[in-house]
């Protein structure tokens, strides 16, 4: 026993009928066949903190590694917005000061009107965010400019408490090992920094081999269920 010791991770629900509706919604769009007219993105948002050495740090030579001050200076924060297509490996990163719902528009016509100009409909995985709000297209366009944006865009949420299932939360991860596990100090290194990872990584055309499905999770998480599923039944039989 190590007491002193503690771990923090997303508590799961139980028997939570909303977090099964929204699951089971994104596990079994994930399992369509790639449609090129109908792509699935994923869309995500992280931050990054701009720091800067008080001190030089320390180069790692022979018998040491490298090492950086304790203290450092700050210049504020930075917002990520990422958005990826599993089935093809694309990725696309914007960066700004401000993660408001304006922002996220400004991403949403992005995908619209750069990315996937001639999709018929791009559905959109994402989590449930205030921000996140298509009703906003009413407050930033006249109503017939929302309404065909509205209809190029099919939205599907992630259940609240299950970030995970968001296959852009894997991208965001790979882009802070890769990229930003470090201090960066000015907005403009961090933009340029991002903006050749996206470059590396969508040369390497990795999609994401997502594996856990619908009848996984009626398996694995059958505590989330608030009725037996039927392998419990057949186990009670």
């Amino acid at each position: 026993m190590k007491p002193h010791l503690s771990s923090y991770w997303e508590i799961p629900p139980e028997q939570d009928a909303d977090f099964v509706y929204y699951m089971e919604d994104v596990l079994n769009l994930y399992h369509e066949p790639y449609d090129e007219t109908r792509p699935v993105i994923c869309f995500d948002e992280s931050s990054k903190a701009l720091r800067g050495h008080e001190r030089d740090p320390l180069p790692a030579r022979p018998g040491a590694v490298a090492r950086s001050d304790h203290r450092y200076k700050r210049n504020g924060k930075q917002r990520i917005h990422l958005s990826t297509e599993p089935l093809t490996g694309w990725v696309n990163v914007e960066i700004t000061e401000k993660r408001r719902t304006i922002e996220w528009i400004d991403r949403m016509v992005e995908l619209a009107d750069v990315h996937y100009p001639d999709a018929d409909c791009i559905r959109v995985v994402m989590d449930q965010l205030n921000t996140h709000k298509p009703a906003a297209f009413y407050q930033f366009f006249p109503p017939e400019y929302a309404q065909a944006y509205l209809d190029r865009f099919e939205f599907h949420y992630t259940p609240k408490r299950g970030s995970w299932l968001n296959m852009a939360e894997i991208e965001i991860g790979v882009l802070k090992r890769q990229c930003l596990d470090r201090r960066i100090y000015h907005a403009a290194t961090l933009r340029a920094e991002v903006a050749a990872w996206q470059r590396r990584r969508n040369t390497t055309n990795r999609p994401i081999d997502w594996q856990f499905t619908t009848d996984d999770a009626r398996i694995k998480l059958r505590q989330l269920y608030p009725i037996e599923t039927e392998e419990d039944l057949q186990i009670h039989a």
